[in-house]
């Protein structure tokens, strides 16, 4: 990785592979239901703008992944047909391989506590929001390197995916120790006076930060060590629901842009 004027710094961590997990659910408004999306607009419409710009970034990147392999899975739930077939007809015929899979709710749903932290009835779009963060966490378990655990409510620059993996092994190899990042800058972590170290990642400046919801790039390593806690989320809704990813933050470095 070459800095100017810092010069080089040797890579000790390369990325073997990326794996995206994204989580769509196009049915489901919000998962509270008490509030529009900005835009007005229905859902699914937010799923596909989501889906699009993640196929753009990673075509923008495609020469990194000449070294590096990757592939895409949806956990999708509840998605109307014609939804699922507009996913497939943008992810056809592009150079990395994808998988659509159905959300095994039926399945995993009995684990979840029915009372969460606040003592108030867990909703069923939270339940299905909890499902599917535990089928992702076992996709991740089963993955090579790194995991992008990403929400189909977020737009993608076209330099994002490559930012996130050179910045992963460019600081990585700096920290000497594996890391989180959170590739959307939240107005919400300004609301309050906290210190921040920043970071030259590899071609933008990246903070730490203590809390993030639940879009973040990580390494398989991250996942296995971390494991209690983050399946916590899967069977208790905590208040935050994102705790147990903030408690992980104390310990581990995770960076925002």
């Amino acid at each position: 990785s070459i800095t100017l004027p810092l010069g080089k710094l040797e890579i000790k961590r390369p990325v073997k592979s990326l794996h995206i997990i994204l989580r769509s659910c196009a049915s489901v408004k919000m998962l509270t239901q008490n509030k529009d999306r900005i835009f007005g607009r229905e859902k699914y419409e937010y799923s596909i703008v989501t889906l699009n710009s993640l196929v753009k970034s990673l075509n923008y990147s495609r020469k990194i992944f000449n070294n590096i392999s990757l592939k895409l899975t949806v956990i999708d739930h509840n998605s109307e047909k014609n939804i699922i077939q507009k996913y497939k007809r943008i992810l056809d015929k592009q150079f990395f391989d994808y998988k659509i899979v159905n959300l095994d709710f039926e399945k995993h749903q009995s684990s979840i506590e029915s009372i969460n932290e606040e003592n108030k009835t867990v909703t069923e779009n939270q339940k299905s929001n909890m499902v599917n963060i535990k089928q992702s966490l076992y996709l991740a378990k089963n993955s090579d390197d790194l995991i992008y655990f990403v929400e189909d409510d977020y737009i993608h620059s076209l330099q994002s995916i490559k930012e996130m993996v050179l910045t992963y092994e460019k600081l990585s190899s700096l920290f000497n120790n594996e890391l989180i990042l959170c590739p959307a800058d939240y107005p919400y972590l300004y609301n309050e006076v906290n210190n921040s170290n920043i970071f030259l990642g590899e071609k933008n400046h990246w903070r730490s930060v203590k809390e993030t919801l639940c879009t973040f790039l990580t390494s398989k390593n991250m996942v296995i060590k971390h494991w209690d806690s983050l399946t916590s989320m899967c069977k208790l809704e905590h208040y935050p629901f994102e705790k147990p990813l903030h408690k992980i933050y104390e310990k581990e470095h995770c960076l925002s842009p």
